[in-house]
């Protein structure tokens, strides 16, 4: 009991010579907090804005930073939903992560993602630098030393590495960067001086590997915190590999490189920080026989219909030099579920639409016939996050196209029923039939 009793004493001594002396260092351990694929600019089924929501979630980011008292914090790839996002999205990177560094203080890193383009990522790196923002967008950039206001001190830097001095802290975070890049340019990134083209690597897993251990046979020591932070598609060999969006599956492509798996990872490392998938879960816990969690920290709103009612959230990590990594996962509140359901009659689905409302739904029905507008109005009517309505037939219904004997003419009622079959997947009503008949009789009187 006297140990506890002194140790939380010392502890709080600590804290308080820190917060009296703005001199003084810390030896308590560093926060740092992990999020990734953000991007911004994403539209819901190509056309409804997530932007609002978006403003939202990263309000909600920069909250939980501040009321964690968070050191550092890391964005690991897709900032962006494409190469040309628009200019409210940009703006709102840069609002973001300037509330994100509270007024200088807290140094932001962010990296490249497969949806990024790497000139745009590392466009405004050397104004974001006065505020202890790091931008890396090529997995060989070398970010210039600077020094803040606030202290924070860029001391180290290399292809796709950087060493960071904190104020208050005795020991610097080192950092290995590798955002994400296509195979062509992985190559001509990261081999070395000595090599050509002609002696490459035989693949990409490998030429990774040699990069991110030399890096760190190179530059790290005892006395510090290190993390590599990467933005590519890893998994576990002896796990399932999750359902993921189609855009989200392996992304190298390449003679086996599509995957990457905890083998590859140095040894040295105390904690990686992933970005890609968009489910928040943790790949392995360690490299080799080493204690080192692997982590995705996932999206922090859901972007498609795949990621059916996941909890999103950010990633909280507790290091110090020579000590396992505490990591744990923060809940994020914000913007709206996606959820698919099914329904067997229209009754049931407005019923439960009109109790769950705040989300999007892909709601798939379950009918005889077609979906006409009095039952689809309805259905709108009922909630305002409704996608396009998918109607599920009962039974079997031959849905090919009518087939007619070579050089047999098609008559205009199946050349009707042919594409309303192509254009709705289902076989038309009766009463549409019956519609077509007298739109077509009028027409044919007119004529």
């Amino acid at each position: 009991m006297s140990y506890y009793v002194n140790y939380v004493s010392y502890v709080l001594l600590c804290e308080l010579c820190v917060s009296t002396n703005p001199n003084s260092t810390s030896f308590l351990n560093m926060k740092i907090l992990h999020t990734a694929d953000w991007h911004l600019g994403k539209r819901l089924e190509n056309h409804t804005s997530r932007h609002l929501e978006q403003i939202e979630v990263l309000k909600e980011i920069v909250s939980i930073a501040d009321q964690e008292k968070v050191d550092v914090v890391l964005i690991a790839g897709d900032l962006f939903d494409n190469f040309n996002p628009p200019v409210e999205s940009i703006e709102l990177l840069y609002t973001i992560c300037k509330q994100l560094t509270d007024n200088g203080k807290r140094p932001v890193i962010a990296i490249a993602g497969n949806h990024d383009s790497p000139q745009r990522v590392e466009m405004s790196d050397a104004f974001a630098r006065a505020l202890g923002i790091i931008y890396s967008g090529y997995p060989d950039t070398i970010i210039r030393p600077f020094e803040t206001e606030s202290g924070i001190k860029l001391t180290r830097s290399d292809k796709g590495f950087v060493e960071l001095q904190l104020p208050h802290f005795g020991y610097p975070l080192q950092l290995l960067l590798t955002p994400y890049a296509n195979e062509y340019r992985l190559r001509k990134c990261l081999r070395s001086e000595t090599e050509t083209e002609a002696d490459e690597l035989n693949n990409l897993q490998q030429l990774l590997k040699t990069h991110w251990q030399t890096t760190v046979d190179k530059y790290f020591d005892t006395e510090r915190v290190c993390l590599l932070m990467t933005h590519l598609f890893f998994t576990d060999p002896n796990k399932p590999i999750l359902v993921e969006p189609e855009d989200e599956k392996p992304i190298l492509h390449i003679g086996g490189a599509s995957v990457m798996y905890p083998e590859h990872l140095p040894i040295g490392v105390q904690y990686v920080a992933l970005g890609h998938l968009h489910r928040a879960h943790t790949v392995s816990n360690t490299v080799g026989t080493t204690y080192c969690p692997i982590v995705y920290s996932g999206s922090p709103l859901a972007y498609s219909f795949q990621e059916d009612d996941q909890q999103k959230y950010v990633q909280l990590i507790d290091i110090e030099p020579n000590q396992k990594v505490i990591h744990r996962k923060i809940p994020l509140q914000s913007g709206r579920r996606m959820v698919s359901k099914q329904f067997a009659d229209v009754d049931t689905a407005v019923a439960w639409l009109q109790a769950n409302p705040n989300i999007w739904v892909l709601l798939r029905l379950e009918t005889d016939t077609y979906l006409d507008a009095p039952i689809k109005k309805r259905l709108y009517d009922a909630h305002d996050g409704l996608m396009p309505i998918i109607p599920l037939l009962r039974g079997e219904q031959d849905l090919s196209f009518n087939d007619v004997e070579k050089g047999t003419p098609k008559t205009i009622q199946t050349m009707f029923s042919d594409y309303f079959v192509k254009r709705h997947a289902v076989l038309p009503s009766q009463a549409i039939l019956d519609l077509f008949e007298e739109v077509l009789g009028e027409s044919i009187e007119e004529s």
